[in-house]
């Protein structure tokens, strides 16, 4: 799909982009209103967007508002206009600070990275060498955990919570939590790019960023394997823990939170209905926004209800977890919490919930 600005020459002149090319807007100046899809074929420039925009929205010359991204960057001339994409999920606010008034959704793509093909194979995952390989999963996310955190001014605080339930083994969850940095919405979608090294992610370019690709030449392999330096490390370490995660974070900065779910029933699902497997969506929320949670799950909306005062901030809820693994979790939590405090650097802690 032709992007907005593959439409624009170098010289400025408009290159017509492919039919079907658009954006998705939510007002979010009050109530929950439905996305408005948007074409961008017309939208020559700024102006030709904000008059439609207006249009659309029925805004008056005198009301206040303003266009952002869903990073909360304004869209306020030609310039921030030509940053914006085909498939970029854009607000109306009241200002660009503004609470959202509900929660929004916004398409991501994350098909799987060619490396998937090329690398596949070529690295074992665990070295567990006879030792039961579920410390070295939960590793891999405190590797990216303490990474998330390494630039931290006060203290680094990352923590595993187990919710382990024999009455309702549906809803029993590994979460770790961390006080890093965390992800931004673009961020997010780069994480679920399966086979994407995190040390060769490319940011958008625009808004503080000059798109170029980051790239570590002598990277460091993490913890016990090479696979975290590819970017499958906490994908493959979450499925080997269980079947589906919420990946939910707060960059510094940034009003909203960000959620994303991927799940193996979800992924057999799309597959049935011959969906894009890879697709899903970005759910941008009000810290401690938890209106989208089943009332069953009261643990997960507890450490939702959390995050209310959190700077920066980004949560692994893992469910759907290996029945086979639950014993091991609950019998042998001191030799495995041993294990790992062996392998981090920093301090954290383990706490044992609602343990049946």
């Amino acid at each position: 799909m032709a992007s907005h600005r593959e439409r624009f020459s170098s010289g400025g002149t408009l290159v017509e982009g492919k039919k079907g090319d658009g954006i998705f807007v939510f007002d979010r100046r009050k109530g929950d209103s439905d996305e408005v899809s948007l074409e961008l074929d017309g939208l020559t420039n700024f102006k030709t967007f904000r008059d439609k925009i207006r249009q659309i929205f029925s805004i008056a010359d005198n009301d206040t508002y303003v266009i952002t991204t869903t990073s909360r960057e304004e869209i306020k001339d030609d310039e921030s206009w030509g940053f914006v994409e085909a498939g970029d999920t854009l607000y109306i606010l009241q200002n660009v600070t503004q609470e959202l008034t509900a929660q929004a959704h916004e398409r991501v793509n994350y098909l799987p990275h060619y490396d998937t093909i090329v690398k596949g194979g070529m690295y074992e995952y665990y070295a567990s060498e006879g030792q039961n390989p579920l410390p070295y999963a939960i590793a891999e996310l405190i590797d990216n955990a303490l990474a998330a955190t390494a630039e931290n001014v006060g203290p680094r605080n990352i923590e595993i919570r187990l919710h382990l339930d024999e009455n309702y083994p549906s809803r029993n969850m590994v979460i770790v939590l961390d006080n890093g940095k965390g992800m931004t919405s673009p961020q997010l979608n780069n994480w679920a790019i399966y086979r994407l090294s995190k040390f060769i992610r490319r940011e958008r370019k625009g808004h503080g960023s000059d798109g170029e690709v980051s790239l570590l030449p002598n990277a460091p392999r993490s913890l016990n394997s090479d696979i975290s330096y590819f970017g499958v490390g906490g994908k493959q370490a979450i499925f080997f823990i269980g079947n589906s995660t919420r990946m939910i974070t707060r960059g510094h900065g940034s009003k909203d939170v960000h959620e994303m779910k991927i799940s193996k029933d979800d992924f057999e699902q799309k597959e049935k209905n011959h969906e894009a497997i890879y697709s899903g969506y970005i759910r941008n929320r009000m810290p401690g926004d938890t209106t989208h949670v089943v009332n069953e799950d009261d643990f997960l909306k507890a450490v939702i209800e959390e995050e209310v005062g959190k700077e920066s901030f980004t949560t692994v809820v893992i469910s759907g977890i290996n029945p086979t693994h639950v014993p091991y979790l609950k019998t042998y939590m001191t030799q495995w919490t041993r294990q790992l405090a062996y392998v981090a650097v920093v301090p954290f802690s383990c706490n044992a919930n609602s343990l049946m």
